[in-house]
């Protein structure tokens, strides 16, 4: 269910990175249905981008998809300047796409993806970032709390990269705010339904249900990308940062 009333984002412009599918696609969805002229991230799923543009713009919304990966600054730069081109400046900005668990990539990747190209990507987007635009960044408990809570060893390098990116982009908050940009961290557990989800179950069997049993509930897609849509509109919290169900678990 939508968490945003109809038309609430009437005349505002969201792109979402990683929107092709999963929790990017759902957040770009409900962005889409309260009114949003949206902007589809993809990196290889271009049928899936492009499927979604259409069936959004088949209800009679605004959208467009565009292909760019993250690690490549030309593609980001051209993304930045084909959305404000085409919608206007931009007011909500997700950063939701991430990776490192892919196969037959270097050993550096993770760290390229999740810190040094999300820096380069909100630095890219400013320009194109509207007055009071707002900007959220999307991590998982593992990798926000991994500085004090072990995690799996497979998961670990994607979870420092992603803390690494996570403290790079906090440390723009002063520069954002004086330009009047709000931004809030959302941090998640493991998400049921995920690429990553799935990926960690198939090397750790039982790691989903583990974590459910402790947690006492685990956010599916649809219900995750709820909160990331209410991350963009509400109040920015005093730490900047939105946690997302049971964290007694992480310190």
């Amino acid at each position: 269910m939508n968490p945003l009333e109809n038309d609430s984002l009437a005349g505002k412009v969201a792109l979402v990175t990683g929107s092709s599918r999963g929790i990017g696609a759902d957040t770009v969805g409900f962005f889409a249905q309260a009114g949003a002229k949206v902007v589809i991230n993809f990196r290889n799923k271009e049928s899936r981008a492009f499927k979604i543009a259409n069936e959004i713009m088949s209800h009679g919304g605004e959208a467009i998809a565009i292909g760019a990966d993250l690690t490549d600054y030309d593609a980001v730069q051209q993304m930045f300047s084909t959305a404000e081109n085409t919608f206007g400046k931009i007011d909500i900005l997700v950063m939701n796409a991430s990776g490192g668990m892919e196969s037959g990539m270097e050993p550096d990747y993770a760290m390229r993806l999740n810190r040094d190209a999300q820096l380069n990507l909100l630095k890219t987007a400013l320009p194109h970032l509207s007055t009071n635009a707002r900007v959220v960044f999307v991590t998982s408990h593992q990798a926000h709390f991994i500085r004090n809570t072990p995690t799996m060893q497979n998961y670990a390098p994607v979870a420092y990269s992603k803390r690494a990116g996570e403290d790079a982009l906090r440390e723009m908050i002063p520069e954002l705010k004086a330009r009047g940009v709000g931004f809030v961290v959302v941090s998640g557990d493991m998400i049921e339904g995920t690429i990553t989800a799935t990926l960690l179950e198939r090397t750790n069997p039982g790691a989903i249900e583990s974590r459910r049993q402790s947690s006492g509930k685990l956010y599916n897609v649809s219900e995750f990308a709820a909160e990331i849509a209410l991350a963009a509109v509400e109040d920015v919290p005093l730490d900047n940062t939105r946690l997302v169900g049971n964290t007694s678990d992480f310190s």
